[in-house]
């Protein structure tokens, strides 16, 4: 009953980590970058193409899933020798299985956005996640500051 109860913390604790990755969103900002100065330009879409934005990849996943793998892998039967193997392998599976869980989790769709500058004529392309919709034509605000650009209506 401890091991199922220490595995589900685990996994909660790997679902909600997950949760806390840095948004890829045009309108997320973070703490930082909010009461800077950013430039703004305008700009008219030429091409949305879409994109998939990859997953987080820390140490938090490998060593959440290590963990519930080693603690699954220890309870089984057997020896202590048999034990100390089980845990040790399932370590090591559970923690290459976390890291793709968590890699997975944190996946999201995006846009890559070509767009022209109004001022220059000048061609960019910026990737960000797919949470607000551009078209071909729309008139749009390219929006720099530090190293984060995004596009906006």
């Amino acid at each position: 009953m401890l091991n199922f109860k220490f595995t589900a913390f685990i996994t909660i604790t790997l679902f909600t980590l997950a949760g806390c990755a840095s948004s890829m969103s045009g309108a997320a900002y973070t703490r930082g970058q909010a009461r800077e100065v950013q430039d703004v330009r305008m700009a008219i879409i030429e091409n949305v193409r879409e994109v998939q934005i990859e997953g987080t990849k820390t140490p938090i996943g490998a060593a959440a899933g290590a963990l519930i793998g080693g603690v699954a892998g220890g309870s089984g039967g057997g020896g202590r020798n048999a034990r100390a193997i089980g845990s040790v392998l399932g370590g090591v599976i559970g923690g290459i299985a976390g890291a793709a869980a968590e890699e997975g989790l944190t996946r999201q769709a995006g846009y890559e956005i070509t767009i022209r500058f109004v001022d220059s004529g000048k061609l960019i392309a910026v990737a960000q996640a797919a949470d607000e919709q551009f078209n071909v034509g729309d008139r749009v605000r390219v929006i720099v500051g530090g190293d984060v650009t995004r596009i906006s209506h």
